[in-house]
């Protein structure tokens, strides 16, 4: 892994004070629209601390997969902006810029479903996260390290539409890592996989923030893995961020205990049914 340290980033240790750890990422109160009439993203705030993992949960259609494009900048190929807040990453505005040039500044986005190309070889995937670069040695050293990191890999030379479900998804992480990332977004990661492999990929989540230092937002249904991984964890529904905390407030809470990791008696829908539950309203 000496290699891999060298090639892609500074290897930093990932510690449990993340409130002392400066943010790489800022979202400030932003709103998402689609196609200028749509809002979607109501004025949600977070923090990433560089070199740690933060996860961000919620129901389907709370607004996780859009305050990732919203970051990444994939919102544009959708007809969605952000028209309220800002997005700033190591200090500089990022919100509405192109994708292209978001992932130069640092930033990949790993989207739902993985996205592979089918119809094209494993080498040739991998090689496209590599299209804003211009140092062909550097990509090909960056390719025997990725080859190093997912061995099995290196022993699927047709194309990756025959590719497992878990091995898609590791084409696809390595293929954000051929764009050499300060920062990862990784929606849904476990989806479509079973058990063994959801385990074997956050395995190869949690080597990633701490033998390379690479940061990431995770965006997961599988509330419980995700805040195994994670150090810090945002919920949201129906557009806003409604709880924050760190791993072990979230898992000691009673509330996320039965809506996300299945403890709880009575049957509840949401948290707005809650009397007892007091949202932090970070939009106002």
């Amino acid at each position: 892994m000496a290699q891999a340290e060298s090639v892609l980033a500074e290897p930093a240790k990932a510690g449990t004070n993340v409130a002392a750890k400066p943010p790489i990422l800022t979202v400030n109160n932003i709103e998402v629209v689609y196609d200028e009439v749509i809002l979607v993203l109501r004025g949600v705030s977070l923090e990433v601390p560089e070199g740690e993992i933060v996860a961000l949960l919620g129901p389907n259609g709370a607004g996780k997969s859009t305050t990732l494009k919203a970051i990444s900048g994939l919102l544009r190929t959708e007809d969605g902006e952000v028209t309220r807040g800002n997005v700033t990453f190591m200090g500089e505005e990022i919100a509405n810029r192109a994708p292209e040039d978001i992932v130069r500044r640092g930033i990949f986005q790993v989207m739902e479903g993985r996205r592979i190309v089918e119809d094209m070889t494993v080498v040739e995937n991998l090689r496209l996260g590599a299209y804003t670069r211009r140092d062909g040695a550097g990509v090909k050293r960056d390719l025997d390290m990725v080859f190093d990191f997912f061995p099995r890999l290196r022993e699927r030379t047709g194309l990756a539409g025959y590719l497992s479900g878990g091995e898609q998804q590791m084409l696809a992480i390595s293929r954000a890592l051929m764009a050499r990332p300060k920062m990862i977004l990784l929606d849904e990661p476990s989806m479509g996989l079973s058990p063994l492999l959801v385990k074997e990929v956050f395995g190869i989540i949690r080597q990633l923030n701490r033998e390379l230092g690479i940061t990431i937002l995770l965006v997961e249904q599988n509330a419980r893995m995700a805040l195994h991984a994670a150090s810090y964890g945002y919920i949201m529904e129906s557009g806003k961020i409604v709880l924050d905390g760190t791993q072990a407030d979230l898992v000691d809470n009673e509330d996320v205990r039965e809506f996300y990791l299945g403890g709880g008696g009575e049957e509840r829908r949401s948290f707005k049914n809650l009397k007892s539950y007091k949202r932090r309203k970070r939009w106002l």
